[in-house]
């Protein structure tokens, strides 16, 4: 059963878990990925002296992060937590805001939708070269129904429909608001209504609400207890950091967790960390990509001859939401990487913020 949660969607919200203490213990000298258990809240750490890292600049870390309106920063390391801390309070009372308290993903929470996508996908309950319209339903768009077949399910995965984004509202799922621009797979921009649609695809396939799908094929395997709230137009998930870092593993292990089956295929999981089409090489299955040699960042429609992050390592991928939520993943070097928080600038999602703060970790780590 999933816990009781209570919820004011809006500016506010809270939902509240029960975490056990971190608990220490040795270091794991085969450097085998380690997993939390699903049904208790323990969970190993690594103390970073036995890993070489540098105590000096991790403090430095947390005053930028401070001082940047971070709530939670995670690092695991061989899925171990190295580093985990908090600040700030919860936001329905003065409590410390802690590894219970819950907080939004905005639009890293796309990762979990892409992962949801590669479950349907393996199940047979859908194929992402379908058309959209076997799932929404002929008219889903104001396009006519030639332009409109176009789209698949992978467009909507890659940010390149070809749908109009000069409109009023580029959340607004109605057909009114999906007009014509270009054909399917001649531009990327990231264009959220279309996006937020495949929560209907998923639904639509699955015969199961978003939520409870997500439970079953997610949640209940890897011990995570978020939910997904509407928001306007948007289904915004919310956990703790913890999840979000249990969610970061998954992907790290390439969506098997522990002994269990894997979530998606080995095809599709390739697909979705890698460039996905040519327009925006920096783009994957709604997961950002470092390391490319183009980029087109969110509300612009030019390309840059730049990599994501200097700082970060060419293998990062990174769940990117608005106020810089972060779930990333480095595969060599087997870390997670989790941030959530306020705003630290007006960006619609912190670039330069986020360029800063792996350039101050790798410090910690020694890179």
């Amino acid at each position: 059963m999933k816990k009781q949660y209570i919820l004011i969607v809006g500016l506010v919200a809270g939902l509240f878990l029960s975490c056990g203490e971190k608990n220490v213990l040795p270091e794991d000298q085969e450097n085998e990925l380690y997993f939390p258990p699903a049904e208790t809240d323990f969970w190993e750490s690594i103390p970073i002296n036995t890993l070489g890292w540098d105590d000096l600049a991790l403090e430095n870390l947390y005053t930028y992060l401070e001082d940047n309106k971070t709530r939670a920063f995670i690092v695991l390391k061989d899925g171990k937590i190295v580093v985990e801390k908090y600040w700030g309070n919860n936001i329905l009372n003065t409590a410390a805001f802690d590894e219970r308290s819950m907080w939004y993903w905005a639009s890293a929470g796309k990762t979990l939708t892409a992962t949801l996508v590669g479950t349907a996908d393996i199940e047979g309950l859908l194929s992402i070269n379908d058309k959209t319209s076997d799932y929404l339903g002929k008219g889903w768009t104001s396009l006519n129904q030639e332009k409109e077949d176009l789209i698949t399910i992978k467009h909507q995965l890659t940010m390149s429909t070809g749908l109009d984004y000069e409109v009023s509202d580029l959340d607004c799922t109605a057909p009114s608001c999906l007009e014509y621009r270009t054909d399917a797979g001649t531009q990327w921009y990231y264009h959220n209504a279309a996006y937020t649609l495949l929560e209907s695809v998923i639904s639509n396939a699955s015969g199961m609400g978003y939520n409870s799908f997500t439970d079953q094929k997610i949640e209940s395997i890897t011990g995570m207890d978020g939910r997904w709230v509407p928001l306007g137009y948007n289904n915004v998930y919310w956990s703790t950091a913890r999840d979000m870092a249990r969610f970061g593993l998954l992907t790290l292990n390439k969506g098997i967790w522990e002994d269990n089956q894997a979530v998606y295929s080995e095809e599709y999981y390739q697909q979705m960390v890698n460039s996905s089409q040519e327009l925006n090489p920096s783009y994957g299955y709604l997961w950002w990509l470092n390391g490319k040699s183009k980029i087109i960042f969110p509300a612009l429609a030019s390309s840059f001859n730049k990599s994501l992050s200097d700082h970060a390592p060419d293998d990062l991928f990174a769940g990117m939401g608005k106020n810089g939520q972060f779930v990333e993943v480095v595969p060599e070097q087997k870390l997670v990487v989790v941030r959530m928080g306020e705003a630290p600038n007006e960006a619609l999602v912190p670039i330069i913020f986020h360029d800063e703060m792996w350039g101050k970790l790798n410090l910690v780590i020694g890179n």
